[in-house]
């Protein structure tokens, strides 16, 4: 009774705020911790050259920030609830933004490595408090239209990202390189503390409600022993400590179920609470949106790949290629409230299964190693098309029936299940272009991206099986409270 008190006026808290400064403050953190994954890969050969790194340094050196990231985010959830949404952003912001300045100064590869990792478990406690808040700040369409600038953000992030650490890296700023991807990021967190302080609430949380630390050790021993060699499996020829790695993660989430049932029974507050996976919708929304975020994560990094390594391109203008996907996904994923309600359950599917028909299409296209010109940039435009119907609807299907009271922990399932969707869409589709690809050149990496696409139409399919299962569940319609 007293948690369902403290939600309450927690949520009271959230709504006396002007919602439009909140959810600016939001997104904008949200948009730089996003940034930041794939700005740094763009960085990665000046990187390299100037610090002197080992190839295995290289690697935890981008991968540190997205191995901490995966493996705390439920943490972060939990803790926004202990010390309040508006505080936990904050603080996540603040350290965000003091690790970047660190990252960027960093004098050897070791600095950098042991700063990237504190850099993503900064991001790990702030990005959860995104959609808490977002759930506790607005209601019924408002909230619907939050999540879809949500999920608009997600998409695009990655994007920017490459066109940026492209012409960061170019312009070789004062001579400092790779630096100004991560110091970028200094006087932008700065201002938005200031904003943060101003527009987010001051809730102070639920004190008493448990952290969980068994839990905590479990499912972050769990995350690591799954996203570790995934991250790292491709460059290291996938050795046998990976395999061991993936293995040993299936026990490790099975001890966590254990922990947390075993808690449950006891009358404690389990990190994953039964109640939360039990709101009509969720879990199969989270299983819809893992396999979605593998689609659109193995899509970028290996179109990406085709264009960089097999057509020559710059990271800069590979980066420009995808704006036509950025600006369908826009179109659709911020105006399909728009459309007749009748049509915002069955525009999910039928949005992936467009995306799907979407790759097929560009197989063709580039299958003879040419470029694909205005074609090409027409079957990118329905490509994020197709998604923005999918995406924006999908999380608020997923998030309909959960309580105000457990908005953080269902946040923290959500997000992790992105977050793992990405990894593993970059390791399994990865892996699969870069093994195809036989020799250098254009049309090698073309034959690699056929058979690429084929698999992402595939996985769009099952992605779009799972969202009509989803949208006949009792979520009903998208857009009434």
């Amino acid at each position: 009774m007293t948690a369902l008190l403290d939600g309450r006026r927690s949520s009271a808290a959230a709504r006396t705020t002007r919602p439009g400064g909140v959810l600016g403050v939001l997104l904008l953190g949200q948009f730089m911790a996003i940034l930041d994954v794939s700005i740094v890969n763009v960085a990665a050969p000046t990187l390299r050259v100037d610090l002197d790194a080992s190839g295995a340094g290289l690697q935890l050196a981008i991968a540190g920030y997205t191995i901490s990231y995966a493996v705390l985010l439920i943490t972060g959830a939990r803790l926004g609830d202990r010390l309040g949404h508006g505080r936990a952003f904050r603080a996540g912001l603040a350290g965000f933004t003091v690790t970047s300045l660190v990252c960027g100064l960093a004098p050897t590869t070791a600095t950098l490595i042991a700063f990237r990792f504190a850099q993503g478990a900064a991001a790990a406690l702030m990005m959860p408090q995104v959609m808490s808040l977002i759930q506790r700040t607005f209601d019924g369409p408002a909230r619907a239209r939050a999540l879809s600038l949500y999920s608009a953000v997600i998409a695009c992030g990655a994007v920017v990202g490459q066109v940026l650490g492209g012409v960061i890296v170019s312009a070789d700023l004062f001579g400092t390189g790779w630096r100004p991807v991560f110091l970028v990021n200094v006087p932008i967190g700065i201002v938005l503390l200031v904003l943060a302080g101003r527009h987010l609430p001051a809730d102070r949380g639920q004190p008493t409600r448990s952290l969980d630390p068994a839990g905590v050790v479990t499912l972050s021993s769990a995350v690591l022993l799954l996203v570790l060699p995934l991250v790292l499996g491709h460059e290291e020829h996938w050795p046998l400590w990976g395999w061991v790695s993936l293995g040993a993660s299936v026990f490790a989430f099975a001890a966590f179920v254990a922990v947390e049932r075993r808690l449950h029974a006891r009358g404690g507050s389990p990190l994953v609470s039964g109640r939360v996976l039990r709101a009509p919708g969720l879990l199969v929304g989270a299983g819809a949106l893992f396999v979605a975020m593998i689609n659109y994560a193995g899509y970028l990094f290996t179109f990406a790949l085709h264009l960089q390594s097999g057509l020559g391109e710059s990271a800069r203008d590979a980066g420009l290629a995808f704006a036509p996907a950025a600006i369908g996904f826009a179109i659709t994923g911020l105006t399909w409230q728009r459309l007749p309600a009748r049509w915002h359950g069955p525009m999910i599917p039928a949005g992936l299964l467009l995306a799907a028909t979407g790759y097929l299409l560009l197989a063709p296209i580039l299958h003879g190693g040419g470029k694909g010109g205005a074609t090409m940039e027409l079957d990118l435009l329905l490509v994020g098309l197709a998604l923005g119907l999918a995406f924006s609807p999908m999380i608020n299907v997923a998030l309909r029936h959960v309580p105000i009271t457990d908005a953080a922990d269902a946040s923290g399932v959500l997000v992790t299940v992105f977050q793992l969707g990405q990894v593993v869409g970059v390791a399994t589709l990865g892996t699969l272009y870069l093994s195809d690809v036989h020799g250098p050149g254009a049309l090698p990496s073309a034959h690699a991206l056929t058979l690429t696409l084929i698999v992402l139409a595939a996985s769009a399919t099952i992605a779009a099986g799972l969202a009509a299962a989803l949208v006949r569940t009792r979520a009903g319609g998208l857009d009434t409270p």
